[in-house]
């Protein structure tokens, strides 16, 4: 897939003739001219986000019945591990279908021949998201399962890899764009709080950048709460966390609100 390509050219045939060559090697079984025959049907009318879903379920079509041994699969046809945190292009939406997958069919033991799928999912999504991101398919989990899965992006924000931690963040933000809310965090943002205070001071501005923008987030619905925040972390801020409360704060002060404009002054 092109790096610099449009939505619209994502998913299209050449990448369904791409995944199909990969599970083939990952999985001899996999019947590659059939799954591209049924994987074209009305995929032009798709948008992104749909052609991830109707390929993954065409992929629950073709893939072992069981969903470990369906994801099993899935992990052994990926590439090694993308280190870039920029300039990674729309290339990687490639792997949609695959995130897709574990968000349809990764939280019902039903699929699983009646074994708890969480950590397979868990396990899944660690090694999409430093491929793509799991950050569409993380939030059904945190719907379904929102204290387990909280407590794993919490071990995760010790890991690493950039793009893991960045995950604990981006994955649980409120309102995050492209995916579905998580009603309950919208309502009370407080339980992703530990991560934000874990990752605050992140190496990486790829992650930092995310913690912001979850902020962002909160103060949609809970002004006061994200500022309070803010203002904690004024005490000692190096000049990267500054510009992570500028960041957080950027939507309230672009529309005047006095307490954004002053933690975007205290924090120059």
């Amino acid at each position: 897939m092109d790096k610099g390509g449009s939505l619209t050219s994502l998913l299209d045939d050449t990448a369904v003739r791409c995944l199909a060559h990969n599970l083939a090697l990952a999985w001899p079984r996999f019947d590659a001219a059939r799954f591209r025959r049924s994987a074209r049907r009305e995929l032009d009318a798709l948008s992104i986000m749909q052609r991830g879903l109707h390929l993954a379920r065409i992929l629950r079509q073709h893939l072992p019945p069981r969903y470990e041994d369906a994801v099993a699969v899935l992990l052994r046809s990926l590439p090694p591990p993308d280190s870039a945190t920029s300039d990674r292009g729309l290339g990687v939406f490639f792997f949609l279908p695959h995130t897709s997958f574990i968000a349809l069919y990764g939280l019902d033991a039903e699929h699983n021949a009646g074994v708890d799928p969480f950590p397979v999912s868990m396990h899944a999504q660690y090694e999409l998201t430093r491929r793509f991101t799991a950050e569409f398919s993380i939030r059904p989990f945190l719907i379904r399962w929102p204290e387990r899965t909280l407590a794993q992006l919490l071990e995760w924000t010790r890991d690493p890899d950039p793009h893991v931690r960045r995950l604990c963040s981006e994955g649980s933000r409120p309102r995050l764009p492209w995916a579905q809310r998580i009603p309950a965090f919208v309502r009370d943002p407080r339980p992703t709080l530990p991560i934000l205070e874990a990752l605050k001071d992140d190496p990486s501005l790829y992650v930092r950048r995310s913690v912001a923008n979850h902020i962002g987030d909160i103060a949609k619905n809970h002004p006061s709460l994200a500022f309070d925040l803010c203002q904690s972390w004024l005490k000692g801020a190096s000049p990267e966390r500054k510009w992570l409360i500028r960041h957080a704060v950027r939507h309230p002060a672009k529309h005047a609100h006095p307490t954004a404009l002053r933690l975007r002054r205290l924090a120059a």
